[in-house]
């Protein structure tokens, strides 16, 4: 079923004229988010649950490998970037992972809430790391904890900056590119496009037409570039548990007025009330 879904997702693309690839549906994780990590098998199948409510959806997630620490950023791997802003693991807790994500054709972004720590040096050490795994699609910056640590709002991205995040990523193979997170279009850089993604994960909405419409303001102002959401918030369940698939019909809505998205994920702080965990 898998390796169908794989070859048909090579039909369906975003109206992005700039750089079309298709479409990724699945889910955000972050050791954080869930009530417990379930395992590899469980986020690799939410992916695949997730992707098959849209046509040609490619099993896809935002895998966050970097959480706000204090003023700087906390790396779930050994990095070796001397930096007193940037700490890390002894110990890799992500490859047994990305070992199971290829097999099973899930793709991942990997993703770091940098605080105050430098990000081209966070994006060469997840690239050095897993640039080796097929699943790993790009890396990913959360704007909103981007030189901010008090606060999730983070610091507008600069064009030079943006520029600069995706010549690194690049660096490991020109496939590789930058999505950039955040509720706000004004904290994107003002005209830098190529190899860029914005994600937009703006909750609190009253209803799903306006979260449509949010997301569709979104879209039209950065097409013809790809976009993506995250949604499923807890703010937002008073309304979405009303829907008899709120994963599918929330994704549909936006695809129907959004032609420039390539991106759906439902966010782990309440996945497993949408997608309930076995063990």
């Amino acid at each position: 079923m898998l390796s169908a879904l794989l070859i048909s997702g090579c039909s369906w693309f975003g109206g992005n004229a700039m750089d079309s690839h298709p479409l990724g549906a699945g889910f955000r994780f972050s050791s954080y988010g869930p009530p417990y990590n379930p395992g590899a098998e469980y986020w690799a199948d939410v992916g695949l649950q997730m992707s098959e409510k849209f046509e040609g959806a490619i099993p896809q997630g935002i895998w966050i490998v970097g959480v706000l620490s204090g003023e700087g950023t906390y790396i779930n791997f050994p990095t070796g970037i001397d930096d007193p802003y940037v700490m890390d693991s002894a110990v890799d807790m992500n490859e047994a992972v990305f070992d199971l994500f290829d097999e099973q054709g899930v793709q991942v972004w990997l993703q770091v809430e940098p605080g105050m720590a430098p990000v081209e040096p966070l994006i060469h050490a997840m690239l050095n790391q897993y640039a080796h795994h097929p699943c790993v699609i790009g890396v990913g910056v959360d704007v909103e904890w981007y030189q901010s640590y008090k606060s999730p709002e983070g610091k507008p991205v600069t064009d030079e900056e943006a520029r600069a995040w995706v010549a690194a990523a690049r660096s490991y193979g020109e496939q590789y590119r930058v999505f950039l997170k955040h509720w706000e279009q004004d904290w994107m850089p003002s005209t830098e496009r190529d190899g860029l993604v914005f994600i937009d994960d703006s909750q609190i909405l009253p209803s799903l037409e306006a979260m449509v419409a949010e997301f569709q303001a979104w879209g039209e102002d950065f097409a013809p570039a790809p976009v993506g959401f995250q949604y499923g918030y807890l703010s937002d369940k008073p309304w979405w548990q009303e829907l008899a698939d709120p994963p599918a019909e929330i994704g549909n809505a936006i695809l129907s007025v959004v032609p420039n998205a390539e991106g759906l994920y439902w966010v782990d702080f309440t996945v497993f009330d949408v997608f309930p965990p076995t063990k």
